[in-house]
């Protein structure tokens, strides 16, 4: 049958399951459809965009794209930052923001049932409405969404303490290439029946199936966070602090790094100073949300590591305001380097004990390919985000940027971490993943990913090849 008939009958079908918004085609439009927010990631233009409201939606357009040979990529906000969630020639994306109801929250059971679109900060204001807490917090938390999170394990700032999403998972619903839904997981505290399929969907990035319901675990609402603030001359006497912390059997519920250059970008964007206002190398902001006694011997024992490792300075603070405005310069910095030019940003994890010859690294390859650099990150728990700015307009920058993201890339892994401790693989980190696990666990991805996408319908060409 010609393509364009097969088209033609395939959105025709759409439109009969769907509402009557719930097709895209407009070539206006489909557009802000194509990509998420990785620059370096491959794009096509889909065949329709489309937008189910129910499980049930979503089965009707799976067995349409199934039987039509059209293959599906799913899609939340789009906040992305590996090309998880990009459209490839002809697909139909699936974007499931209009499943965004908070079906049940139960707070003797201390859980949440919830869609995939709902926004990550309405579900934690909701919840804490009940004394609650849902913790993963990615920095895109005001707009990205449960599906998205739940797909790409996203982590956060206080991965450190409460680790990323799947840590929060329980159970999900799925509907898989053949149109069934598969419910996974439980609704218990403990369970060890079969396979662990839920810990299998989080994080497979749309590759084996569909998303449409998730049973979240919740934790009691933390006390508010006391907050500290430590400055240093060298980002090795930084490391060497953030080595005790961790020696020392503290665990506080956030601890995050900052190189010189994102310490004078967010000084430039924030017309303030930070640390000792004195050009400091590395900058270390902690957080406690432990309460009372307990926070404040936590920051005290924090504070004294970090002054016996060579601070120049170290401030602790429960007045919220001022802890407020630490942690707003430390997620200013993305905003802040965007004075310089357009940023891209790598996602690398490495032991605790190698971050500054990360951050040492990092400015080894900025000044090989005369690009600004800027590190930040996740000291706690290792999960660095060096971010190469370069001119959009200039092929060569871009190039160079391209030629950066590699070798960073590289470097993660020679210091023995990982290419992805939160953002995923996508389309964008491919060879790296392969790089990674080795021809035997690419053999069981690419087995795994048969078995149940055995017409590689769902999302081809994103994280690993067929082979």
């Amino acid at each position: 049958m010609h393509a364009s008939v097969t088209s033609t009958e395939l959105l025709a079908r759409l439109r009969s399951v769907l509402d009557h918004d719930g097709v895209i085609t407009d070539a206006d439009v489909l557009p802000g459809y194509e990509r998420d927010m990785m620059p370096l990631a491959p794009f096509g233009t889909p065949l329709a965009v489309v937008l189910p409201r129910t499980t049930e939606q979503v089965q009707a357009v799976v067995r349409a794209c199934a039987e039509h040979g059209v293959p599906i990529v799913p899609r939340g906000a789009g906040s992305g930052l590996s090309g998880a969630a990009n459209a490839i020639e002809g697909c139909v994306v699936l974007v499931m923001t209009r499943m965004n109801a908070i079906l049940e929250i139960d707070p003797d059971n201390r859980l949440a049932v919830v869609e995939p679109g709902v926004v990550n900060l309405d579900l934690r204001a909701a919840v804490e409405q009940h004394g609650l807490f849902y913790p993963p917090d990615p920095s895109s938390y005001d707009w990205c969404t449960i599906g998205g999170n739940v797909s790409t394990n996203a982590g956060g700032l206080c991965c450190v303490k409460y680790g990323v999403t799947t840590d929060s998972v329980l159970g999900l619903r799925v509907v898989l290439a053949d149109g069934e839904v598969l419910d996974t997981g439980r609704r218990t505290v403990k369970g060890v029946a079969g396979y662990d399929l839920t810990k299998l969907f989080v994080g497979s990035e749309g590759t084996l199936g569909v998303i449409t319901r998730a049973t979240l675990a919740l934790r009691p609402l933390p006390q508010a966070p006391g907050t500290l603030v430590a400055a240093f001359d060298t980002t090795s006497a930084a490391g060497t602090a953030v080595t005790r912390v961790v020696r020392a059997g503290i665990v506080p519920s956030l601890m995050e790094i900052m190189d010189a250059t994102s310490i004078a970008a967010v000084e430039a964007h924030l017309k303030t100073e930070l640390g000792s206002g004195r050009g400091s190398a590395a900058l270390l902001i902690c957080q406690s949300d432990a309460g009372g006694d307990a926070a404040a011997q936590e920051l005290s024992a924090i504070e004294r590591i970090c002054l016996d490792a060579g601070a120049t300075l170290a401030h602790t603070t429960v007045d919220l305001a001022e802890g407020a405005l630490l942690l707003t310069a430390r997620r200013a910095v993305l905003t802040a380097l965007e004075t310089y030019g357009a940023w891209l940003t790598d996602d690398v994890c490495v032991p605790r004990t190698r971050i500054t010859d990360l951050i040492a690294g990092c400015e080894r390859i900025s000044a090989e390919v005369d690009l600004r650099i800027a590190v930040v990150g996740h000291a706690g728990d290792g999960n660095m985000h060096p971010t190469i700015v370069y001119d959009p307009a200039s092929a060569d920058e871009f190039a160079r940027a391209e030629r950066a993201f590699a070798d960073i890339l590289d470097l993660g892994l020679r210091l023995g971490g990982t290419i992805t401790g939160e953002h995923g693989v996508g389309k964008i980190k491919r060879e790296w993943l392969a790089r990674e696990i080795g021809p035997v666990a690419l053999r069981a991805h690419r087995a795994i990913k048969a078995a149940l996408d055995p017409g590689n319908l769902f999302n081809p060409g994103s994280m690993f090849d067929l082979g």
